[in-house]
């Protein structure tokens, strides 16, 4: 599993790429973009790219994680 390189939610952008998710969560980027496909992830698209919304993000984690990180 990859390591992390933020410490704290604060350290993270407005908005997340799909390499910045993956490098929060410790997967790869192709694990990162299977996710970003899947229901339920706060995933907004802007044209092609897509983008997560850094606070729908955290909520997305808590959720999934038994509570605050």
């Amino acid at each position: 599993m990859l390591e992390s390189e933020c410490r704290s939610y604060d350290d993270l952008p407005l908005f997340l790429n799909a390499e910045t998710v993956a490098k929060v969560l410790g997967v790869s980027p192709s694990s990162c973009y299977e996710l970003m496909h899947e229901p339920g992830f706060p995933v907004l698209r802007v044209g092609s790219r897509m983008v997560v919304p850094k606070d729908q993000f955290i909520q997305w984690v808590e959720a999934h994680t038994g509570g605050k990180s």
